[in-house]
């Protein structure tokens, strides 16, 4: 798509609750994926939100010998995560459009439009309502 020091790579945008990530995928890499300046294990820390993280790869059943910057702003970890899977797999239909059925099957294209329900005036929190008292 672009050309940069490091050369051609692939560009894919996703986002999940609050939390937006930005992938950059480079072909004919190592496999190295960098969060925020920091290595995937160091940035997340468990290794269920990694897997999250390279799913579209399996998806797909490609190698991972793409190398990935990836920025990522807002939410939590696993928001983030989610954000990343969703970035991942735009960058990987730019790459190959042949992979949009197994995306779409795996539903890594639909954007996660889940959000955190606003408290209510009078609520305690979003539904929780104080306690009911008879006398």
């Amino acid at each position: 798509m672009a050309d940069t020091i490091k050369g051609e790579y692939y560009y894919g945008m996703g986002r999940r609750k609050t939390a937006v990530a930005r992938v950059r995928l480079f072909p004919n890499g190592d496999g190295s994926i960098e969060i925020n300046g920091k290595t995937a294990d160091a940035y997340f820390g468990r290794e269920a939100l990694l897997s999250v993280v390279v799913a579209p790869f399996r998806a797909v059943d490609v190698d991972n010998t793409y190398n990935m910057t990836i920025r990522v702003l807002g939410g939590g970890t696993t928001g983030q995560a989610g954000a990343i899977r969703h970035a991942l797999s735009r960058a990987l239909l730019r790459m190959n459009p042949e992979f949009k059925l197994a995306l779409r099957r795996a539903g890594y294209l639909t954007r996660d439009p889940r959000m955190k329900e606003r408290k209510k005036p009078g609520l305690k929190r979003a539904r929780k309502a104080p306690q009911y008292t008879k006398r």
